[in-house]
């Protein structure tokens, strides 16, 4: 028998276990090329990052800077070409509330303007206060009511000094190591997080609020940071319970998160039995009815098999400290930027592409979830038509790093799919196929539903102050960007073009 004769017989066999004969998987390398010219040499997404981080600023789920938002990117949409723009409203959400103005300045004993941020979800303070400040950064149930008595009028710091991470603070963005990439792709055991439990005696974070009250606390103060300049904060405790609620909005007292620097610094000279005096000011605006949260929606329609959906997607509300240009405007550039790429090309899909731009991610995943729930169902509650016409969703939301690779997120059918799909870009550094779940962002609601949804793998985010004051257009690395726009244009089509869905775990 010949060599030519063994190893056609060898290359028919691998044929066969293909899958049934069919031709392994492979990239439109002509299309890559159009794509990649198109995302590399005429990006708008620099254009596009700028007016949100500049112009529209932070999206608190159903603030007034959200609704505005929302009103820009129907515009922007229709410019782009993409058609069946809607708002999608989801669920009452609670409401609204935004911050007009924040003032804060030591007075004594030496002049020091501060930078702070309210919480969310809080009232402002009555007028300009000028107010003594006092230590209460304890837990210990004991130890607070020792402070009975002395609270009244006072400003209190009530959590212990900030830990300070230079290290975090000169980092920049991380390029993830050939070890680190190559330790992705093992498959490890999963350990669920958990927070360290209160003691007995310990109280929550609502009973210490309502003990400040009690005391006659004026302004409570905190640091939650982790570097120098950044203020981190989120919304009054409580709210998840509540559900942003009106009247606990009101009866709450003024929260206002602190830079680790300015807040230390309170600390020590308190600790030398120095008296410390700040003048604080805070108006912020808490709105009169429940609103509806909602979804900003669009697509480029499908043709032989239009009512089959490919999706792709970030969240589009923010914290309210910032314009979060990595957390999460520049995944919504990147998700804009993919679209806008297939339009200029003229890209005619086999399946409709939607595009999703959630809003209530930053509280809970409120409006992937709801959405899925509403238009899939789930095998366990019961699904929808649509629940088998969906055949994949692209999600970003790890900051602005650098794609390399994707997580499988245990779907071990899609591998061979995907590598050919990322052979294109290996140029570029996206070689990584990782079998590994993430979670805490808008694919998973498509995950836990049994639908296929999936999390690019990237680059570490760095400093670039996802959740703080710090986190603007000046941090992001537009060329990461542009690359990952590409990229998504690139999966997104051949999702879309491919004769089958993508598959399911445990199909």
């Amino acid at each position: 028998m010949s060599s030519k004769r063994n190893t056609a017989i060898v290359l028919l066999a691998s044929g066969l276990l293909t899958g049934a004969g069919q031709a392994a998987p492979q990239a439109d390398w002509e299309m890559v090329a159009r794509i990649r010219e198109e995302g590399f040499q005429r990006s708008q997404l620099a254009d596009t990052l700028s007016y949100m981080t500049d112009v529209l600023g932070a999206r608190l789920t159903v603030s007034p800077g959200m609704r505005r938002a929302q009103r820009w990117a129907i515009g922007e949409m229709e410019r782009i070409g993409l058609t069946n723009i809607e708002i999608e409203p989801f669920m009452d959400y609670g409401i609204s509330w935004s911050n007009e103005y924040a003032s804060l300045h030591m007075m004594e004993p030496d002049y020091q303007p501060m930078v702070g941020y309210p919480l969310s979800h809080t009232p402002g303070t009555d007028g300009r206060q000028e107010l003594q400040v006092a230590i209460a950064d304890t837990r210990a149930r004991a130890e607070l009511e020792a402070l009975r008595g002395t609270l009244a009028g006072k400003a209190v710091l009530s959590t212990p000094p900030a830990a300070i991470d230079l290290a975090r603070l000169n980092a920049g963005v991380l390029p993830r190591t050939a070890e680190e990439l190559s330790e992705l792709e093992q498959v490890v055991p999963v350990t669920p997080r958990s927070r360290p439990a209160p003691g007995p005696d310990d109280m929550t974070e609502e009973a210490r609020m309502a003990f400040f009250k009690s005391e006659g606390v004026e302004v409570v103060l905190e640091s939650r940071s982790g570097w120098p300049g950044a203020v981190r904060g989120f919304a009054r405790p409580g709210t998840k319970v509540d559900r942003w609620a009106r009247q606990e909005s009101l009866d709450s007292l003024p929260i206002v998160a602190v830079t680790p620097e300015h807040y230390n610094r309170m600390h020590r000279v308190l600790r030398r039995g120095i008296e410390v005096a700040v003048q604080i000011e805070v108006r912020n605006t808490i709105g009169e009815e429940i609103q509806q949260a909602a979804n900003v929606l669009a697509e480029i329609e499908g043709s032989d098999l239009a009512d089959e959906v490919v999706m792709l997607g970030a969240h589009f509300d923010t914290w309210h400290a910032s314009p979060n240009a990595s957390d999460n405007t520049s995944g919504v550039a990147v998700m804009l930027e993919a679209a806008r790429i297939l339009k200029a090309l003229e890209v005619q899909p086999r399946r409709t592409i939607r595009v999703a731009l959630w809003s209530g991610e930053e509280q809970g995943l409120h409006g992937s979830t709801e959405y899925v729930r509403q238009h899939f169902g789930s095998p366990e509650s019961g699904t929808l038509p649509a629940y088998e016409k969906l055949s994949v969703y692209f999600n970003q939301d790890y900051g602005p790093g650098k794609y390399r690779g994707i997580y499988l997120q245990g779907n071990e059918h899609v591998r061979r799919m995907f590598t050919a799909w990322m052979e294109p870009f290996h140029d570029l550094g996206m070689t990584t196929i990782s079998p590994r779940g993430v979670g805490s962002t808008d694919h998973v609601p498509f995950d836990r539903a049994g639908l296929p949804g999936f999390q690019f793998l990237q680059d570490r985010a760095g400093s670039t102050g996802g959740h703080t004051n710090m986190d603007f257009f000046d941090t992001l690395p537009i060329g990461d960007l542009k690359h990952n726009a590409v990229v998504v244009a690139a999966f997104v089509y051949h999702s879309a073009m491919a004769d089958e869905r993508i598959p399911r775990k445990g199909r």
